[in-house]
Parts: C-alpha cells; sequence; structure tokens
C-alpha cells in the first residue's frame, strides 16, 4: 500500500505543474454551466427542463471528474514513446503495485479537480443529505478510478503519437457526447433514436444521474440499480485497463 501511495502522490504532484491547463479547464467548465445556462434557460421546453442551470450543474460534476482524472494518460503515452517506462519498471516495487499506483493517482487528481465543483452545485442546486453525500462520495470515488484506468490503458495501445492522440479523442468524444450530461431523455430518444438506452447506460450517464439525484433535482433515479450498474463499469474497465497497461508497458515496438 505504501508503493501506490508513493506513485500516486508521485503523479499527483505533477499534475500541479499543468497550472494554465488547469485554469483553462476550470474556466471552460464554469463557462459550461454559465454560457449552456443563460443561453438555454430560456429557449428549452420548460416541461422538460425547469431550470437548466440546476439541470446541467451535476452533469459538469461527472464532466470535471472526467476529463481531470483522463489527464492522466497523456503522461503515461510520452513515458512510453520516450521510454521512462522502463525507468518506473525498474523501481523496487511490483507491477501490480505500479499500476495500481498510476491507477490511483489519475483518480486523485479527479476528486482534487472536481471537489470546487461540488462546493457551486451546491450553491446552484441543492445541499444534499447525509445519505446523500454517501452516495456522491461513491460516484465520485468510482468513476474517478474508472476514467483513470481507461485512459491509461489507451494511451499505451500504441507508441504512435498521432494514432494514440486519435483513439483517445474518439473515446473521449464519444464518452462526452453519448451521455445525458447536457439533454434530458426525451431529447436523447428523439436524437439517438435506437441507441438511446446506450447513451442511458454509459458511465457519464449513470454517475449525473446520481449527482442530480443526490444534490436534490430530481427524485426518479434507481439509485441502487443504477450504483451497481456504476460498480460494474469501474470493475470491467479497471480490470481491462490493468491487463492492457501491464501488457503495453512491458511490450517492446
Amino acid at each position: 500500500m505504501k508503493s501506490v501511495l508513493v506513485i500516486a502522490a508521485r503523479d499527483l504532484k505533477r499534475f500541479w505543474s499543468y497550472r494554465f491547463w488547469l485554469a483553462g479547464q476550470i474556466v471552460m467548465n464554469v463557462a459550461d454551466i454559465v454560457i449552456f445556462g443563460l443561453l438555454f434557460n430560456n429557449m428549452i421546453n420548460r416541461s422538460l427542463i425547469p431550470d437548466y442551470i440546476k439541470f446541467v450543474t451535476p452533469g459538469i460534476l461527472s464532466l470535471a471528474l472526467f476529463i481531470s482524472s483522463f489527464s492522466i494518460g497523456r503522461e503515461v503515452g510520452v513515458e512510453l514513446r520516450r521510454e521512462v517506462s522502463d525507468y518506473l519498471l525498474s523501481l523496487p516495487v511490483s507491477r501490480v503495485e505500479l499500476v495500481l499506483g498510476r491507477f490511483t493517482g489519475g483518480a486523485l487528481r479527479g476528486l482534487i479537480y472536481q471537489s470546487g465543483f461540488i462546493v457551486l452545485a451546491m450553491l446552484l442546486v441543492g445541499v444534499p443529505s447525509g445519505y446523500a453525500w454517501l452516495v456522491v462520495a461513491y460516484t465520485s470515488i468510482t468513476l474517478s478510478f474508472a476514467m483513470s484506468g481507461l485512459s491509461i490503458a489507451l494511451s499505451t495501445v500504441t507508441r504512435d503519437f498521432n494514432l494514440q492522440a486519435t483513439i483517445r479523442s474518439v473515446v473521449y468524444y464519444v464518452l462526452f457526447f453519448f451521455s445525458n450530461i447536457f439533454y434530458p431523455p426525451r431529447v436523447i430518444a428523439a436524437r439517438f433514436g435506437g441507441f438511446a438506452d446506450a447513451v442511458a447506460y454509459s458511465p457519464l450517464s449513470i454517475a449525473t444521474s446520481l449527482y442530480r439525484w443526490a444534490f436534490g433535482y430530481t427524485s426518479e433515479v434507481d439509485v441502487a440499480v443504477d450504483s451497481l450498474l456504476l460498480a460494474a463499469w469501474t470493475a470491467v474497465l479497471l480490470l481491462a485497463s490493468y491487463f492492457l497497461y501491464l501488457r503495453n508497458l512491458t511490450k517492446k515496438g
């Protein structure tokens, strides 16, 4: 456990070196709330969304966590191309500890970055109750680990930078746009047709639904089922990412 935390602390420390990137992401996420809220609040069908700012804010919690947890993948990709991974493999830690440490480092990035937006959600939407806080914590922890692991695995699939960036971008935008962060279920059904169910069961959609319930925006969420689905997503993504990263870390060429 100590080795895992040491490796995670290394990745967390490097996170703060991207000050301008962090500042840009914060501005972008806040702008999502302000701009979308101001533009769409008086344009949308009130029967679908009575208050768009309150609707989109919990979704920004998922988006903020997703973006920050996903950031570690870029560094892992650079390490692989520059063969820094050879140095990491020479450290006096087991490969299991190394992989778990990287996953944990990425997850901690997401949790720390998201914390400010949780405060913002409390101001704009509502304050969760005691049990709802547990749902918020559970959702944030599981999603951050899932996205951290997925990002790392995708960034090690190939050493070719262009192909690596393409794979990451495609997955990034599929998860970003095929979700309920910006759209209610009826709009998703109209836009995506038969794919609406797949959108509803994506990890970002599930997390956003849990956040909307926890912050009191809606009560029409089966918390138990969604929590189990998110746990299943996390387990599958972490397990697949673990084996992919370990394989690609030791693969030459």
